[in-house]
């Protein structure tokens, strides 16, 4: 059976869960627009690697 045989201790759980805090994504700037974007992504204008891939339609 999974019982534990005694209390795991406050040190012992902290340093278990020393590798759980959140880790904030990487962003990079658009080369065409400058809006930030997350990286290996097309842009929201269209652009990936400096290259057009899409155009945006315009809403209204």
């Amino acid at each position: 059976m999974g019982v534990p045989a005694d209390k795991t201790t406050k040190s012992k759980r902290n340093k278990r869960r020393s590798h759980h805090a959140l880790v904030r994504p990487n962003s990079s700037k658009c080369s065409q627009c400058g809006e930030l974007k997350f990286p290996h992504r097309v842009c929201s204008c269209g652009f990936y690697k400096g290259k057009e891939v899409f155009t945006p339609k315009m809403s209204s």
